[in-house]
């Protein structure tokens, strides 16, 4: 690489992958580097240890450095900056020693119901289980002995980046996935603090106290420190002293990497789990259970519908097509299996020909499931076929977070111009953004960094922290600089695709009785 090349480094910490993204000053990508992981469930709790969150993330280094080496000759060298994104909310607790004080409690967890119920009636907003605060009083209201020890709560994305620079911080937008946030101040809300100190009894310990400092993109949010290069690559090639950028949750960054951070802008990240985000011009009517309240990195209101499960049972499926295949002697590269099945959805009848699948691995509380049991069904007179099979999985993939949207785009008439796609579920050129388009009811378009995701986006923040301190707004930054003249391949709804992904949302919809009756009598020996 170009010793005078200035860089720019984004690492995600995914539900799957841990990918990094090596950018130079014009923001085009220089290199990639990745790391395969899995949560796992123990004693009923979704988890990963944090052994593995170290290691993983040097693995990921490791294959970026590898690949810069084998692509221009020379080390990989980070000289602008470096961020750190993760998976939101989750509980990340620690003593004053540092110690974590349980494991750490992912998104995916649906266990915290009776404090969710409680906490949104008495914010008068709705907290989603998965939210930090909800696992926090969950832990108090099930008289946790660890609670009384709390010094730190933060989230993945937090704790990496206290790891790289010792601070406890965290960007604005995967800060509002802890707490809700003041959009006038952009830090956490008074009032609902107030009204949690109500709740919460004598702990020794303030909220104000436990949680990060709040910081908005472009603020600054320390450097590496010596230790933190160490964590990030024992190999001692990564140097100290370069700065870092707030630490953001993966709806922050997917909002940067698609240009989605003004008002009426939109996108929809899909991979393991699916969420999609608008931000507001104005305020909502009512407080509904279905949508999250949070905020772009720089602060801006979001309305998010967050479905848990995308692509894992899709996922699942694919694996199995391949090993099928591998039978007979065909051994095909991930990327091409991905796209040999997935384009043989676009072959299958409209409405899936009878055929109707739920994705559910885990709880979806946006249709009220505390748990999931992922199954296939048919009609007796149904095409089962690899066309039709694959149109259902893909439909399904989207069912949830078309029920979500309605309503916004139904009942609170909120206006949605073109929503911008990025994840796993549109590598497939043409495939996932065709019927997420029918499913939703709204041009979808899709970016050439759309697979980078997360890791590019928030390698766009490191990048943008230079021009804050010039007076540049993230709105400006990327529309002028980063996007300019790029808008995407756009697709518009086709009209027999929405026909038909409106009879399969109704045979869905149907469909959760069985899944409800699957949830209470199929026991997992897991616990959940």
């Amino acid at each position: 690489m170009p010793p005078a090349r200035k860089t720019f480094l984004g690492i995600e910490l995914g539900s799957t992958r841990i990918k990094a993204a090596l950018i130079d000053s014009d923001h085009q990508m220089l290199a990639a580097g990745a790391f395969d992981w899995q949560n796992r469930l123990e004693n009923g709790v979704w988890t990963y240890g944090l052994g593995e969150v170290r290691e993983g993330l040097r693995a990921c280094f490791a294959d970026l450095s590898r690949n810069v080496k084998e692509r221009y000759g020379a080390p990989l060298r980070v000289v602008g900056g470096l961020g750190v994104s993760a998976m939101m909310h989750g509980y990340l607790a620690f003593d004053k020693a540092g110690a974590l004080l349980a494991p750490f409690r992912t998104w995916r967890n649906t266990m915290t119901e009776e404090a969710a119920r409680a906490l949104s009636a008495a914010f008068a907003f709705n907290i989603p289980q998965r939210w930090s605060i909800a696992h926090l009083y969950q832990a108090m209201l099930r008289g946790e002995p660890h609670v009384k020890d709390l010094a730190f709560l933060t989230t993945l994305a937090g704790y990496v980046h206290w790891q790289l620079t010792g601070r406890k911080v965290l960007g604005v937008g995967d800060a509002s996935g802890m707490f809700p946030i003041d959009s006038v101040t952009k830090t956490y809300d008074k009032k609902m603090m107030a009204a949690f100190k109500g709740l919460k009894g004598d702990y020794g310990w303030s909220l104000e106290g436990v949680l990060p400092e709040v910081l908005s993109a472009g603020d600054d949010a320390g450097v590496l420190s010596e230790e933190g290069a160490a964590f990030l690559d024992p190999t001692g090639a990564l140097r100290p002293g370069v700065p870092l950028c707030p630490p953001e949750g993966d709806a922050g960054t997917g909002m940067a990497a698609t240009n989605s951070v003004a008002c009426r802008s939109g996108n929809v990240s899909a991979g393991t789990s699916v969420f999609a985000m608008v931000v507001l011009e104005k305020p909502l009517s009512r407080v509904y259970p279905e949508i999250d309240m949070v905020t772009t990195p720089s602060g801006r209101p979001v309305a998010m519908v967050h479905c848990n499960n995308c692509t894992s049972d899709l996922d699942a499926w694919v694996k199995l097509l391949g090993e099928a295949a591998a039978r007979f002697g065909a051994r095909p590269a991930k990327g091409a299996l991905y796209d040999a099945l997935y384009e043989a959805a676009l072959e299958g009848e409209p409405d899936c020909g009878g055929l109707v699948s739920c994705n559910y691995y885990s709880g979806e509380p946006v249709t009220g499931f505390e748990a999931g049991r992922p199954f296939l069904a048919r009609l007796p007179e149904g095409r089962f076929n690899l066309a039709n099979l694959m149109r259902s999985l893909l439909f399904s993939a989207a069912a949830a977070l078309k029920i979500g949207m309605d309503i916004l785009t139904e009942k609170e008439k909120v206006s949605i111009d073109c929503l911008l796609g990025h994840g796993g579920l549109f590598k497939t050129k043409g495939v996932g953004q065709r019927l997420l388009a029918a499913a939703l009811n709204v041009p979808v378009a899709v970016l050439e960094s759309a697979g980078e995701g997360g890791a590019w986006g928030i390698a766009l923040l490191a990048a943008y922290q230079q021009q804050r301190a010039a007076g540049e707004s993230l709105e400006a930054y990327l529309a002028d600089k980063v996007f300019a003249g790029s808008a995407g391949a756009r697709v518009t709804p086709d009209a027999e695709d929405a026909r038909g992904f409106a009879a399969y949302i109704e045979r869905y919809k149907a469909a959760l009785a069985a899944e409800r009756a699957l949830v209470e009598n199929l026991v997992s020996s897991k616990g959940e």
